[in-house]
């Protein structure tokens, strides 16, 4: 094998959390009768963590304080919602079944709330995920390297036997700077023109193909 580990990105990539995410941001801004905002914008503010979502929902020109306050409310509602339409891709628990079983070691590094990441990986996934990295004190946030080479150091493997999948522009950014090449994938928040333009080496339209990429 060319690999010995796997290292998904989370939202978008094994799992469809939008209509999720959507609604606790909506919740959140409803408190301070902010305008909703829809699907559309929700999936070009993601990528980045809560916080940068949550940011980009408040109107322009919203003060520090007040953002602050709409991220934990934000917060505290996705802690209680965050499967109520939340599933994976279709495709997604097979291949990673077959991963698994054809010796992968696997992990998931994710901007996504600790808490939340694991919580909804064990109920979809089970075990197929050894390793789960989301916001972790201390441990900087994608698209910085940090998350990757802590999931890699507790899988023990070296970078140059690991490989990253993602679905946006800044999945590319987190694999190129971790020294690992990327596998874009198109069913997420991004297109393909996005994979592109960063440089993913590798671009697949299934996850059936995944395996192609890494054998």
């Amino acid at each position: 094998m060319k690999y010995d580990a796997v290292v998904f990105d989370l939202d978008g990539t094994l799992i469809d959390t939008l209509e999720d995410l959507k609604d606790s941001v909506n919740f959140a801004l409803d408190k301070f009768g902010f305008p909703s905002r829809n699907l559309d914008e929700i999936r070009s503010f993601v990528g980045n963590g809560v916080k940068r979502l949550v940011y980009l929902s408040v109107p322009e020109g919203t003060d520090e304080t007040t953002s602050e306050k709409c991220l934990d409310i934000f917060k505290e509602h996705y802690k209680g919602n965050s499967r109520n339409k939340t599933a994976p891709y279709a495709g997604i628990p097979e291949i990673l079944e077959k991963v698994k079983s054809a010796g992968f070691k696997t992990a998931v590094v994710t901007n996504k709330i600790q808490d939340a990441a694991i919580e909804i990986i064990r109920s979809f996934f089970g075990d197929k995920i050894d390793i789960i990295i989301g916001q972790i004190d201390g441990v900087a946030q994608k698209p910085e390297p940090d998350g990757v080479w802590l999931a890699l150091e507790k899988l023990g493997v070296s970078r140059d036997k690991a490989v990253y999948i993602g679905d946006s522009e800044v999945d590319c950014m987190t694999a190129h700077n971790a020294g690992l090449p990327c596998i874009g994938v198109t069913w997420g928040f991004r297109s393909r023109s996005v994979l592109e333009e960063n440089k993913a080496e590798f671009i697949v339209e299934s996850p059936e193909k995944i395996m192609d990429c890494l054998v």
